[in-house]
Formats: structure tokens, C-alpha cells, sequence
């Protein structure tokens, strides 16, 4: 089971740890004096949802393995590139500014696809925790008014080293890269039972 603190704060709940044994579920003190027990219980087993789910090791890896291949296409590209641009100089030795400038922008470019897929996962993560929470309460009726409760509040700023753990998604296009989904969504799925 995990560890369960309570930090001074803004609404917000965030769950870490490297593995199921060695975790922690960390809630503010303006979730629980803002939420009714049913419903800051269902914030915990939410939480609890993702250690169970090793979503904090997964999300990890993806985002590690990802990278990888950024680095690593950005550079192949970036050689393609060099060696078309200087076909038929047999003098120059290494890569040239061709190679250079090529993988400065896919870099950035794959860097930014790159967390479009780390974030859908992020999101669909959430939907699964939800369903997690649901089902460790027995109904899914607490994490929905938790989750509208959520809705009407502005979630806390949390440290930079735990912002993919904020509770509220961006909205528009700004969605692909928005940790969590919309609330309304996840209430749609309790309230459907999918996922």
C-alpha cells in the first residue's frame, strides 16, 4: 500500500514512486477542505489507480524511449540531408552545417511530435485510473462528483517535477498536449463505463 501525505496547497492530488511498495499519494489541503469525504476518498483511490497501473514507471519509459528515437531519426535525417548537399565534395571531412542545422530543426520538430504521443498516453492513462477508482469504491458515483467538484475548482500549480500530474486538461488544440483530459470526457466514461 502506499504512503499517503498531505502538503499545504491549492487543490491538486498527484501519486509517484518507482514501484508499488515504494510509493506515495500526496494530497493538498485545499482538495480536502474544498471536497466531502466520498469525494476526496475517490481522488485517493484514483491516485492509488495509477500505482496500481505502474502509470509513473510506464509513462517513464515512454517518454525515455521516444526521446531515443527523436535523437536518433533527427540525426539520420540530418545526415541524409549533409550528404545530399555535399555530393561530389570529396575534400570536407565530418558533417557540415547542412548536418547541424537539419538536426537542430527535427529536434525540435520530432521533439514536438514526440510529445503529442507521450501526452495521449498521459491521457488515456487517466481514463483508466478513473475506471480504477470506480471500481476499488464499488461505483463509480464518488469519482464523478469528484471529478465535477474538480471541475468548478482551479487546480493548484504543482512543482515542475510533478506537472504532468495536474488535474485539469488545456482546451483547443492545446489538447494534444494536455497531460489530462477534459473533465467532461472522464465523466462521460464513468457514467458510460468504458474504458
Amino acid at each position: 500500500m502506499p504512503e499517503v501525505a498531505i502538503y499545504e496547497g491549492e487543490p491538486n492530488a498527484f501519486a509517484t514512486g518507482a514501484t508499488r511498495n515504494r510509493s506515495l499519494v500526496a494530497v493538498s489541503t485545499g482538495l480536502l477542505q474544498n471536497m466531502t469525504r466520498a469525494e476526496a476518498e475517490a481522488v485517493i483511490a484514483h491516485e492509488v489507480a495509477h500505482i496500481a497501473n505502474g502509470d509513473m514507471v510506464t509513462l517513464t519509459l515512454i517518454q525515455g524511449v521516444v526521446n531515443t528515437f527523436v535523437v536518433f531519426i533527427a540525426r539520420v535525417v540530418g545526415w541524409l540531408v549533409d550528404s545530399a548537399l555535399r555530393k561530389g565534395d570529396a575534400e570536407s571531412s565530418g558533417p557540415g552545417i547542412g548536418y547541424t542545422i537539419t538536426v537542430v530543426v527535427c529536434d525540435i520538430v520530432f521533439g514536438i511530435l514526440a510529445s503529442i504521443i507521450v501526452m495521449y498516453f498521459s491521457r488515456s492513462r487517466e481514463f483508466r485510473a478513473d475506471a480504477g477508482a470506480a471500481k476499488l469504491l464499488g461505483t463509480p458515483r464518488p469519482m464523478v462528483d469528484a471529478l465535477r467538484r474538480l471541475g468548478g475548482m482551479e487546480a493548484g500549480e504543482l512543482p515542475q517535477n510533478v506537472a504532468t500530474a495536474g488535474i485539469n486538461g488545456r482546451p483547443g488544440w492545446m489538447a494534444l498536449f494536455s497531460s489530462h483530459p477534459p473533465i467532461e470526457e472522464r465523466i462521460a466514461a464513468l457514467e458510460g463505463g468504458r474504458r
